[in-house]
């Protein structure tokens, strides 16, 4: 835990701001608060030019839980999921100051801090002798992206081309965050089924994102 942010962000716990003071409260797993992309740029602003604790507490609950979902996602156990969602939101308070609205939306830039953690962290698996270290920026794949700029614009226009079917199993799986498993009982198609459509929505996607560029 990070000394200078553990009353602000406690393991398993997130914040939420009541006026000018951050209260941590139990959120259910996989909760999250919803902020749109001008709330989240207002934000990290806040947090960039007057290190405003409640504005990160609210980008602490917006975001806490979809990291801990990207980490989870990578087969990372929830102990260090946890861990690297505290570690990412400790460089996002340092590192606001560096944002550049012009280059990303908030949440692509935070999950490409996100992301690069995770390929520091499997990089020291493989080889223990290695110390942590910033790595050098990595373009999130599309997964990434979807998930960082969950409501972007360019995102949503290009899920509207998607047939229905391609929609729904995008939004169950990436927005809602359910399990392959979850879904199948859900739409009640098998589990074979469900990877199936996951996979051609989202090649799919890939393909609109890339003409609409």
């Amino acid at each position: 835990m990070h000394e200078a942010l553990n009353h602000v962000a406690v393991r398993s716990l997130w914040p939420v701001p009541i006026g000018r003071q951050l209260v941590v409260t139990n959120r259910e797993e996989g909760e999250s608060l919803y902020l749109t992309a001008e709330v989240l740029e207002k934000l990290l602003v806040a947090v960039a030019t007057r290190q405003d604790r409640d504005a990160f507490g609210s980008l602490f609950g917006h975001f806490g839980p979809r990291i801990k979902t990207f980490f989870r996602r990578g087969g990372m156990s929830p102990e260090m999921a946890e861990e690297l969602v505290q570690e990412t939101m400790l460089r996002v308070w340092r590192k606001a100051s560096h944002y550049d609205p012009g280059r990303a939306a908030v949440s692509t830039w935070i999950f490409t801090i996100a992301r690069n953690l995770r390929i520091d962290f499997n990089r020291r698996q493989r080889d223990p002798s290695l110390l942590p270290s910033d790595p050098v920026d990595v373009p999130p794949s599309i997964e990434d992206e979807l998930l960082a700029a969950e409501r972007d614009e360019n995102v949503r226009l290009a899920l509207a081309k998607l047939s229905p079917e391609q929609q729904a199993i995008i939004r169950l799986s990436y927005y809602i965050e359910k399990s392959q498993t979850e879904i199948a009982s859900e739409l009640g198609i098998p589990l074979g089924t469900v990877k199936s459509r996951i996979r051609l929505a989202m090649n799919r996607l890939r393909a609109v994102l890339d003409e609409d560029q």
